[in-house]
C-alpha cells in the first residue's frame, strides 16, 4: 500500500483553506498533517512535520512568499511547494519558481488540477507544475520552455550565469563566497539536471531552455 502524500495546508483566508482541507481529505492518497495562515505557520510546520507537499497562498501575514518558500525548503529540502494564488501573473511565477517552488496554480483550477499537481510534485523529481492562463505562459519569456522555470536552485543558476562569463572555479567561488569543491558539487548537479557534458554545453542547454538571460548568453558567441 502506498504511502500518503503528507500534506499542510496554508492561507490566510479560513474558510478557503477549511474548503481545500475537505476536498483533499477526500482523496485517500492523502494526509493533512497542519494547517496554517501565515508564513510563519508554514515555516514551522514545515520544520515540525517535514511534510511531502505544502499549499502555500502569495498574500499572507509573514514573511513574504519568497521568503517564506525559501525557509520552508530550508528547515525541510525534500517537501515540495506548490503556489494555490488569485494572482494570474508570468513575473511572479518566474519569481516563486526561482525560489525554490515547483507549482503554481490559480484558485479557479479545479479539484483535478489541484489534486494531480499535488500527486506530481510528492512524488516526482524536477517537474515544474503550471496552471495558469494562456497569456501568463505566453508572457513567461520569449523563447523560453515555462517547464525549465524552476530546474536549478538559486545557487546553481548563480553558479551557471558566472560560468557563462568564462569564469573558473576558483572565481565563482570567490564571487559567490564558496569553496572551489562546493562551486564543483553544484557544476555536477547543473551538468545532471541539463544533461550537459561539458561547461559550454551547460550554458548552450540553459540559453535554449531560456533559464539564462540573453545578457549570460551573450558572453558566449560561439557556442557551438
Amino acid at each position: 500500500m502506498t504511502t500518503p502524500a503528507r500534506i499542510v495546508v496554508v492561507d490566510d483566508h479560513h474558510m478557503f483553506r477549511a474548503g481545500v482541507i475537505e476536498l483533499l481529505q477526500s482523496v485517500p492518497e492523502f494526509e493533512i498533517v497542519g494547517d496554517g495562515a501565515s508564513g510563519v505557520d508554514a515555516i514551522t510546520m514545515a520544520r515540525e512535520f517535514r511534510p511531502d507537499v505544502v499549499i502555500l497562498d502569495v498574500e499572507m501575514p509573514g514573511p513574504g512568499a519568497t521568503t517564506t518558500i525559501r525557509r520552508i525548503l530550508e528547515a525541510s529540502p525534500t517537501t515540495k511547494v506548490v503556489v494555490l494564488t488569485m494572482h494570474d501573473d508570468a513575473e511572479l511565477v518566474r519569481t516563486l519558481f526561482d525560489a525554490g517552488a515547483v507549482g503554481y496554480l490559480l484558485k479557479s483550477a479545479g479539484r483535478h488540477e489541484l489534486v494531480a499537481a499535488i500527486s506530481t510534485a510528492s512524488r516526482s523529481e524536477g517537474s515544474v507544475l503550471l496552471a495558469v492562463s494562456r497569456a501568463t505562459v505566453m508572457n513567461l519569456g520569449s523563447g523560453a520552455n515555462y517547464e525549465a522555470l524552476g530546474l536549478l536552485s538559486e545557487r546553481e543558476t548563480q553558479v551557471l550565469q558566472l560560468l557563462a562569463k568564462a569564469s573558473s572555479n576558483q572565481d565563482i567561488a570567490s564571487a559567490l563566497f564558496i569553496s572551489a569543491g562546493t562551486v564543483k558539487r553544484h557544476l555536477a548537479n547543473i551538468y545532471s539536471k541539463l544533461g550537459a557534458t561539458s561547461r559550454m554545453d551547460a550554458v548552450r542547454k540553459a540559453s535554449q531552455l531560456g533559464i539564462l538571460t540573453d545578457t549570460f548568453a551573450a558572453d558566449q558567441p560561439n557556442l557551438p
